[in-house]
């Protein structure tokens, strides 16, 4: 799509942030004279504002009474008129280069008709465009990257981890397997044949770019023949199908401070083989890099690239899981335009909270059982108060809550001696998504540590549990005087964590917490898990996760309409070529449908009619089960199969939308448990929340909707 105009930045004053804006237009008709028709000026590599490594692709729309080799283009004086050439009807492109840094604007004239003018504003290919000042300290790993050839893309040759772009030619095997070109003027014996989604049948040879972008290794994979020259952005290919699928990969165990050496992966024949372009950066793999923000401008800046080598897809498509499942819920919300629609699998709603809070009281409990009162329950109470189904996973996640702890998953390429240690070294870098994210969220002026929006206050842990019979009222006594929270470098502590509200309204105004209602209101999304909640070792990747994002998006936009949830186990069901097929023919059907109904009523009526919610049984040979899919265990065939289980907070009365950081209080009340409480107990319990509990059936502290999206944090 293109990028077209919107609103003057709009400054709100809260760590830097500011809505990316772009002033699009033609010369005004002057009063009392006869109204001229307009040259339209149009950016399509991205949006104007948004512009990088000095190029850009642009559309001229001409009034059909000008002849359009009559019109002239400027970029700030500069004729640039042989950029341009006809496409289709009453329509010039072209990509415009030499762009100064910051602002520029390119004017269209022709006699007859007004002006038109586009402001532009050029970043450095290096970045940053809307995160925020660069991340330091910053490991440059070009030399350890491996190309699809298996060559490293050797030593940096600048600061910012930049390398020389590099094109690689790659062909598939008649026996199935991606090798190296050896001779680009030359067919080899056992070169395949791909047959792309258009029908065109192809040699099956791929052309793959690999490069630097925004400090980011980026690679792109597109069916080309070397005879067929460089692409052309105004001509597409025989082997491009006209269509991006976006590649992001998991992580956050070590996200922190590198470039990354990989992607996460762009040699993918479910894709290549029906002429799809792929693309990908390291950094948006999240075990590279583990900011929603700084994913977003990456695969906003390699994307456009991308369109200014091959052209404007007719949509991109986004798929990954886990950590990829956090980016494309983001940033299609977040920044929309960059995606079309979304594949999410072993999904969690957003990055920061999505998981975080539910491994932050892993954590605690762990503690609790392990350290504070190693007796005091049997396995089977620990799993009833946690929520999960199956004991191994309170472990499993305590230790996956490292990414909130700045000491423990710091990459091994950063230097030991630049790494934060609260004692040795408590000036070092701090692995951890606060830290990380500091750009959004700010610094505590007292400690310089950055704000954190994690809290547990009021939390009535086993509160379930108590009421079911599964734990008594000493141990939910106890077990709440005594779980704690986590100090500042996620430590335990005896008191209950307390967030900072700055960071609490932050996340909700900036979309940290995923809200829904912003450009994933109008994204076709297909949610497809294997499920792992009943795995042996206990799994993070939990089901409730993708009711949470459901849940957001009801309470956002009154609907979920556009998100089809699919499960299945051990990989017998859904295939993500069938998935891929069925995005682009939801997609396909939505941009052609010329209707002026709302875009969630284009979504329904063009969703293909054999894909719905739907869960496969176990096994070889796997049956698919039609139904909606809901929360609950054993209350549909889908849950029998595949229990939808909770979490500690759920336990302790939130729902399963997990959007309430800090919780607002009321007074403890005994009709809260189900079981004989003594006035002793009341006693201690009102002892315990002495600021009160936690009221779920009202909004959280600093609770509020996101404030726009394509916000910037450069504090410029």
């Amino acid at each position: 799509m293109s990028f077209r105009g919107a609103a003057r930045p709009v400054q709100l004053g809260l760590a830097g942030i500011a809505f990316m804006g772009v002033l699009v237009g033609a010369s005004a008709t002057p009063a009392g004279s006869q109204e001229r028709e307009k040259l339209q000026v149009t950016a399509v590599s991205s949006r104007p504002s948004t512009v990088s490594g000095d190029d850009a692709l642009i559309r001229v729309e001409v009034p059909a009474s000008i002849l359009a080799d009559t019109v002239r283009v400027e970029a700030d004086g500069r004729d640039v008129t042989s950029s341009f050439r006809p496409s289709g009807d009453h329509a010039l492109m072209g990509v415009v280069k030499e762009l100064a840094k910051g602002a520029n604007t390119l004017t269209a004239r022709a006699q007859g008709a007004d002006a038109g003018q586009l402001a532009l504003k050029n970043h450095p290919i290096t970045g940053p465009i809307f995160s925020g000042p660069h991340e330091q300290p910053f490991v440059c790993d070009t030399a350890e990257f491996k190309t699809v050839t298996g060559v490293s893309l050797g030593q940096p040759i600048d600061q910012d981890c930049s390398v020389q772009t590099r094109v690689d030619y790659v062909y598939r095997t008649t026996a199935g397997k991606f090798v190296p070109l050896p001779d680009e003027s030359a067919r080899p014996a056992d070169l395949a044949t791909a047959t792309t989604s258009a029908g065109k049948k192809v040699p099956y040879i791929v052309r793959v770019e690999t490069g630097t972008i925004n400090r980011g290794i980026y690679e792109t994979a597109v069916l080309h023949e070397p005879s067929e020259g460089t692409p052309d952005p105004l001509q597409r290919g025989p082997g491009w199908n006209g269509r991006l699928v976006y590649g992001f990969g998991g992580g956050c165990n070590g996200g922190w401070y590198v470039q990354g050496r990989n992607t996460v992966g762009i040699m993918n024949d479910a894709y290549l083989s029906k002429g799809y372009g792929v693309a990908s950066s390291s950094l948006n793999v999240f075990g590279n890099n583990c900011n929603d923000v700084l994913a977003a401008e990456t695969m906003s800046m390699v994307k456009e690239h991308f369109v200014e080598t091959y052209g404007e897809p007719a949509f991109t498509i986004g798929n990954g899981c886990s950590g990829g499942s956090y980016q494309t819920h983001q940033i299609a919300d977040n920044y929309p335009g960059l995606l079309d629609g979304i594949l999410s699998g072993c999904s969690f709603p957003d990055v920061g909270f999505g998981t975080i809070q539910t491994l932050s009281d892993a954590q605690l409990l762990n503690h609790y059982f392990k350290d504070v009162a190693p007796d005091a329950f049997t396995k089977e109470q620990q799993r009833a108060v946690s929520g999960f189904g199956k004991w191994e996973s309170i472990g499993s996640l305590a230790r996956a809550s490292g990414r909130i702890d700045p000491t423990v998953y710091c990459p091994g390429q950063l230097p030991a001696a630049q790494r934060y240690n609260p004692v040795t070294n408590p000036d070092g870098a701090r692995c951890d998504v606060y830290s990380h994210a500091v750009n959004i969220y700010g610094e505590v002026p007292e400690t310089g540590k950055a704000r954190r929006p994690l809290d547990n206050t009021g939390i009535q842990y086993g509160l379930e549990a108590l009421n079911k019979g599964s734990i008594d009222i000493g141990q939910f006594i106890d077990l709440n005087r005594r779980i704690g929270g986590l100090d500042d470098d996620a430590k335990p502590a005896a008191e209950r964590t307390v967030a900072d509200l700055k960071a609490v309204r932050l996340a909700y105004r900036t979309g940290r917490m995923l809200n829904g209602g912003g450009g994933l209101a109008d994204v076709p999304i297909i949610d497809y898990r294997d499920y792992t909640d009943d795995a042996a070792a206990g799994d993070m990747h939990m089901r409730f996760h993708s009711f949470s994002t459901r849940a957001r998006l009801d309470k956002a936009n009154g609907t979920h309409a556009n998100q089809v949830m699919l499960t299945r186990s051990s990989g017998h069901g859904f295939t993500l070529a069938g998935m891929v097929a069925d995005m682009d023919q939801w997609l396909t059907g939505i941009k052609g449908d010329s209707g002026t109904d709302a875009p969630i009523d284009k979504i329904v009526r063009n969703r293909p009619q054999g894909l719905t919610d739907a869960c496969w049984t176990r096994g070889i040979g796997a049956k698919k089960i039609v139904e909606p899919q809901v929360e609950g265990i054993d209350n549909t065939e889908c849950n029998t199969l595949y229990p939808v289980w909770t979490s500690p907070r759920m336990v302790a009365g939130a729902d399963v939308a997990n959007d309430i950081v800090k919780c607002r209080k009321r007074p403890v009340t005994l009709t809260d448990y189900q079981v004989p409480v003594t006035d002793a107990q009341f006693e201690d319990l009102k002892s315990v929340f002495r600021t009160g509990v936690c009221d779920w059936s009202v909004p959280g502290a600093g609770q509020q909707g996101i404030t726009g999206t394509w916000q910037s944090f450069d504090p410029a």
